[in-house]
């Protein structure tokens, strides 16, 4: 243990709330896929997400209320606030696109959609071994390469967005053009949030390292 660590205890229990947290949005992310590789029984995998979502934003509030009665926390006060509240988002999106795939009755899930979503669950992967590699702030190498793995999703996300989207416009069904847009959106958005997070995760290993 070091000087500054003897001196000024740290409330170490704040990794363990954020390593639950990021196997929550873990769980989101390979119930999301799940669903759309298997899209039967939609109702009952959207309400799923729902409650892994739920179960996400208690910990969350759990989180930012022991941040609000905590003077001393293992890093910035306002880094963990950031992180908690980005992987909050990936899991948001997460919902918000199964949510859309229920609600709007769509007939099939596009195996662009598909590929999408695994590419949510391959950043949600990243995502949490990062976090878990926090605790360690010497993992170096392992923090920035899962950054950059995570940076790379996001590339491959927003390209199949792109060409999804592009490709949709060329069809006549302008409902259901509209319907399955606004789903890959969602979903890009969920691959954004988890660079935004790697972000985070990064700034915190340059500020402490």
């Amino acid at each position: 243990m070091g000087f500054k660590e003897w001196i000024i205890p740290q409330q170490k229990h704040f990794y363990d709330m954020l390593e639950k947290q990021a196997d929550i949005v873990l769980e989101g992310a390979v119930a999301l896929v799940d669903m759309a590789k298997n899209f039967e029984n939609v109702a009952a995998k959207r309400d799923k997400i729902k409650e892994i979502e739920s179960r996400g934003d208690n910990i969350v509030h759990t989180i930012m209320d022991e941040l609000n009665k905590t003077f001393v926390t293992p890093f910035d006060h306002d880094d963990m606030s950031e992180l908690t509240s980005r992987m909050d988002d990936i899991l948001d999106f997460i919902e918000a696109a199964s949510h859309r795939m229920w609600s709007y009755e769509i007939k099939s899930v596009p195996p662009d959609m598909v590929k999408l979503s695994e590419v949510i669950l391959a950043s949600a992967k990243e995502v949490n071994h990062a976090v878990k590699d926090l605790r360690n702030i010497n993992k170096r190498n392992e923090i920035l390469q899962h950054c950059i793995e995570i940076n790379r999703l996001e590339n491959v996300g927003d390209d199949i967005q792109h060409s999804s989207v592009a490709a949709l416009f060329k069809t006549k069904d302008a409902i259901e053009v509209m319907k399955l847009k606004e789903i890959y959106e969602h979903l890009e958005e969920a691959t954004d949030k988890c660079e935004d997070a790697a972000d985070v995760i990064k700034d915190v290993f340059m500020k402490n390292s």
